[in-house]
């Protein structure tokens, strides 16, 4: 700090990619603080030292950090900058690496540092990994690879062709596109990698033209053979030159000295590689033209989505009985279940691994909605207690995620209370009606309808979107406030809950597509849009109240269950699993069967037939 003449240094918990998972070489708060927490940002003082984290995290701080650190029970840009000032004197840079920050944390800090005497200064070879040295992890050399064509909706020349389409047809002619997301590269070039945990990605940048493709990448990763996938069927503009990672911000420096303009999708796009751009030369988007086109998936996508979704449902499905059987031997953990539940995956066609780190809480544990089980928390699972398990998995034609909540006992009528609401919402979110191009954000709150109606909420967002053998969380599909329209062809997650602090957590998540919905009128002469559910797995009977539920919501579980039951019937014994497929055939029975209806007319239908028996009794 002392040679690059700053007072103070900060440290994000991010990489140059922007994404929601780093590679073990990338963590540097996590090396120089202890923290392990996903958020949270370090900054030291030649003085001092601080992480700055959100609630989440504030007892796993403590736990984990020295007393070198202090600990800062906020985590906004304004509080980082707030202590900072006091910190420094007027006059004092404040260093980053600009390759480690967003646009948006750029322009947020240098707003509030605006008239304070102190200024931002970028440092383009981060001072944490001066220190580490030589005990950093060496750079990721697994091997790049190519999707298998049976699993492929376009081929990647088909997608550079599309992208140059939508460049030509900009109003503001871009004559570049740079892609900094990690899976921006990857879906391009149809390539997968392993540098990132759970997310099938690479590292890498990809600088398309109009005449010519670059991806940015460690060149000793590249076999021939993808050399070769790169540059065959590829006339002239579309063969790729291969370059060596490092080069991407040289090669955009040399490229902007033309008469050009680079389109980029701000979300992603990291400020080093933007403070190289001259302004008038830029085109800034939310998202880029690769995040949108990849949101909306091909027919053949659709159906290998359909696909991955049936034989993963397998894997929930025999974890579920598992779990009912052995439960009540006392032998099961949190720590156990998440590992079962990824080995049955294991067991499946195409599968790569799974999607995240499997979220398995019992009881009070669950309440914590991001819960992830260590040997200090790890519990036993009972039958008098709430089991959450969140799961998913990656597959050479998908990528699934999953939220069943079960209880093997006598839950309390609260708790069947809150289940039952958070299905309530699962439902009605899933059923809506809607105008193409609606926003997730503004129809969100249907999922919370049911648990505000009594007081309950849930402090996390609604859904998000998914892919092909991708990231478990694949924006900008979803519903909130920075997502994109919804449109058909889209995958997206539905999942409230509701999680009572020290007793108890429930999320219901499921899986849906946007398809166009059978509507009596056409409005605008557009299709309005739907969800179809395409997660199989049912949900548990125990905890569901049929008299607080309305007859069309009824209805709709059932005509799901008669879908669940349609197709993984045979699938469970085509697995010769007649076990699970008579676990099946008991959970899919129609809820209708033995329940009164208690919506306003079913009450009011109830009544009358009670009158009438009353009379015939006095006759």
């Amino acid at each position: 700090m002392r040679d690059n003449n700053i007072g103070a240094y900060i440290i994000p918990a991010t990489d140059p990619h922007l994404g929601e998972y780093t590679a073990n070489r990338e963590k540097r708060r996590q090396w120089l603080t202890g923290f392990t927490g996903s958020s949270g940002t370090a900054v030291v003082t030649l003085t001092r030292a601080a992480v700055f984290t959100d609630s989440r995290y504030w007892t796993q701080a403590e736990r984990e950090m020295d007393c070198n650190w202090e600990l800062k029970k906020i985590l906004s840009a304004s509080e980082i900058v707030s202590w900072v000032l006091e910190e420094l004197k007027a006059g004092d840079k404040i260093g980053f690496d600009p390759f480690l920050w967003s646009i948006d944390d750029w322009e947020s800090f240098n707003n509030l540092l605006q008239d304070s005497g102190r200024i931002l200064h970028s440092i383009p070879n981060n001072l944490v990994d001066a220190v580490w040295g030589s005990q950093r992890p060496s750079l990721p050399d697994d091997e790049i690879y190519s999707i298998p064509n049976e699993f492929l909706g376009s081929t990647w020349q088909e997608k550079v062709t599309d992208i140059r389409k939508q460049m030509d047809g900009h109003s503001q002619k871009p004559t570049a596109v740079l892609l900094s997301a990690l899976e921006e590269t990857a879906w391009l070039f149809n390539l997968r990698g392993q540098d990132i945990p759970y997310n099938p990605f690479f590292y890498s940048y990809s600088f398309l033209t109009t005449n010519s493709v670059s991806l940015f990448v460690n060149v000793s990763r590249i076999t021939s053979q993808v050399r070769n996938y790169l540059n065959s069927n590829c006339p002239g503009s579309t063969c790729v030159q291969i370059v060596d990672y490092d080069k991407v911000r040289e090669s955009v420096l040399e490229y902007v000295k033309g008469d050009v303009k680079i389109w980029i999708g701000s979300k992603y796009t990291n400020y080093g590689v933007y403070e190289i751009i001259p302004k008038d030369k830029l085109l800034a988007e939310e998202y880029s033209p690769i995040m949108r086109t990849k949101a909306v998936k091909t027919e053949k996508e659709q159906q290998l989505l359909r696909n991955c979704h049936i034989r993963d449902a397998v894997s929930v499905i025999e974890y579920l009985v598992w779990l009912e059987k052995t439960v009540p031997t006392n032998t099961v953990t949190e720590y156990s279940g998440a590992e079962y539940v990824d080995k049955l995956r294991g067991k499946q066609a195409y599968f790569k691994g799974p999607s995240f780190a499997t979220i398995s809480g019992g009881g009070l544990n669950a309440a914590l909605p991001h819960y992830r089980a260590t040997n200090e928390t790890n519990r036993k699972l009972t039958v008098s207690e709430m089991y959450l398990v969140d799961s998913g998995g990656q597959y050479f034609d998908g990528t699934t995620d999953i939220t069943r909540t079960v209880h093997w006992g006598k839950p309390t009528d609260f708790e069947k209370e809150a289940y039952t609401r958070v299905l309530m919402g699962n439902i009605e979110l899933s059923r809506l009606v809607f105008p193409p191009r609606t926003s997730g954000r503004n129809v969100e709150s249907i999922a919370r309808q049911a648990l505000w109606e009594v007081g309950l909420n849930y402090g996390h967002g609604t859904g998000h979107g998914i892919g092909n053998f991708f990231a478990v969380h694949e924006w900008p599909v979803g519903f909130q406030s920075s997502n994109i329209g919804l449109t058909t062809g889209m995958f997206t997650s539905i999942e409230p809950g509701y999680y009572h602090d020290g007793y108890f957590g429930i999320r219901i998540e499921d899986i849906a597509l946007v398809v166009e919905a059978n509507t009596k009128h056409t409005f605008g002469g557009e299709k309005y849009l739907t969800f179809e559910t395409v997660t199989l797995v049912p949900y548990d009977r125990n905890l569901i109240d049929t008299s607080i539920m309305t007859e069309v919501q009824i209805k709709f579980v059932d005509t799901l269950y008669e879908k669940i039951r349609r197709i993984m019937g045979p699938e469970l014994q085509k697995q010769n699993l007649q076990e699970e497929y008579n676990w099946l055939e008991k959970n899919t029975k129609p809820l209708s069967h033995g329940t009164f209806i208690t919506s306003s007319l079913g009450i009011l239908t109830v009544t009358v037939i009670l009158n009438v028996f009353l009379q015939q009794t006095a006759v």
